[in-house]
This record gives C-alpha cells, sequence and structure tokens, in this order.
C-alpha cells in the first residue's frame, strides 16, 4: 500500500504538473517474443548445469573421502589422521572455491550473462527510446517489475510496437 501510495504521489507530482505522457512495457511479454533471448537462457541453463555437475563432483569427493576416513580413523597414526583430514579440508575448499568462480558475484555465470543478455537488454532499450522520443514520452514504465502499477490502459501499452520495432511478431 505504501509503494502504491509512493507511485500516486510521484505520478501526479511529476506527470500531473506538466501533463507529460507515459507508457507502459511489459519486459516479460517483450523477452518472451524474442527467440535470442530464449536461446541464451537455454544456453546459460545448460552452462550452469555443467558447472553444478563439475562442484557436486568435487563436493562428492570430499564427503566420501570423510566417510573413508570416519571408517579408518581407528587404525590411523597421528600423522595419516593430519594427513587425510587435511586433504579432506583441500577437496572441501577446492569446491568452494570452483563454485565461488562459477556462481560467485562476479563469476562465470554472471560474465556469461552479461555478455549473452547486454545486447538484447540494449537493443530493447534502444527500441523504447526511440518510440518514447516519436511519440514524445516522457516515462516508460515496465508493468512487469514489482513497481506497483495496479492496472494500465491497453492504449498506452507499446510493448507490440517495441516488437514490431525490433522486427518481430
Amino acid at each position: 500500500m505504501k509503494k502504491i501510495f509512493i507511485l500516486f504521489a510521484f505520478l501526479t507530482t511529476t506527470l500531473g504538473i506538466n501533463a507529460q505522457k507515459f507508457a507502459l512495457v511489459d519486459m516479460e511479454y517483450i523477452l518472451k517474443n524474442i527467440p535470442a533471448y530464449e536461446r541464451a537462457n537455454e544456453q546459460l541453463a545448460q552452462v550452469s548445469k555443467k558447472w553444478q555437475a563439475e562442484v557436486e563432483a568435487l563436493s562428492t569427493e570430499a564427503q566420501t573421502m570423510y566417510k573413508n576416513y570416519q571408517n579408518e580413523v581407528v587404525f590411523l597414526s597421528a600423522e595419516q589422521k593430519k594427513s587425510k583430514q587435511d586433504a579432506i579440508m583441500q577437496k572441501e575448499q577446492s569446491a568452494a572455491q570452483l563454485k565461488q568462480k562459477y556462481f560467485g558475484p562476479e563469476g562465470e555465470l554472471y560474465k556469461k550473462r552479461t555478455a549473452l543478455m547486454t545486447p538484447i537488454q540494449d537493443e530493447i532499450y534502444n527500441a523504447v527510446k526511440d518510440i518514447a522520443d516519436l511519440r514524445g514520452y516522457q516515462l516508460v514504465l515496465d508493468r512487469a517489475s514489482d513497481s506497483g502499477i495496479i492496472f494500465g490502459s491497453p492504449r498506452i501499452d507499446i510493448s507490440d510496437e517495441v516488437l514490431s520495432k525490433l522486427g518481430y511478431k
């Protein structure tokens, strides 16, 4: 409710005073209708699955080493115990580092997603900007995001126009 009030206050103060024009787009709808986006998502899913399998293989290996260690611990000397514990810890650290490398905030998946999605997003942004400039819109809101839009008239939805400008549908 607070978001709706803030959005209403924002729209009435910024849009109401100068009678500015605005439009809506549905980014989910637009992206679902762009084959390159679907292909990029499939690529990301495949790569993610492959990398996840690598991480899980290392983790499983560390767990197996630990179970074997627990079964053998009574027969090992202090030096052997230390050696096996170090090997287990090193394997767990390797799994954690690999996970961070692939899935961390600046990891390979992030870089790949950025490389695949940025050109698509830029193309959409440029199409929206061109339409906004052509029609005189000062504000274009995304109805798919959680911005508190309860209702938007289909007359001000330019999603299909954006797709047409991009050469789809």
